[in-house]
């Protein structure tokens, strides 16, 4: 039969366990919506490029840049509501 007073110290390790890799807060977080929203941006960026100049190198690269630009821009406002 199992002992009380081993399972005390169980559950308090199972306690710190949970709070050092809560997920919950803001600060336990390791995704950002300004990683997600440049990485979104560049791609339709990167797509919009593509398929309006027909594969012109210059204008896929400015398509690409312009959309991680605008995709920083607007995870940044997001990540702001967060915090």
């Amino acid at each position: 039969m199992a002992r009380s007073h081993h399972r005390k110290k169980h559950r308090e390790h199972v306690r710190q366990f949970r709070q050092t890799h809560d997920t919950s807060t803001a600060e336990g977080r390791s995704g950002k919506a300004v990683n997600i929203f440049m990485i979104a941006g560049a791609l339709a960026g990167f797509a919009i490029g593509y398929f309006a100049s027909g594969a012109e190198p210059l204008w896929m690269a400015t398509g690409l840049l312009l959309g991680a630009a605008g995709g920083y821009l607007a995870g940044r406002k997001i990540d702001e509501g967060k915090a």
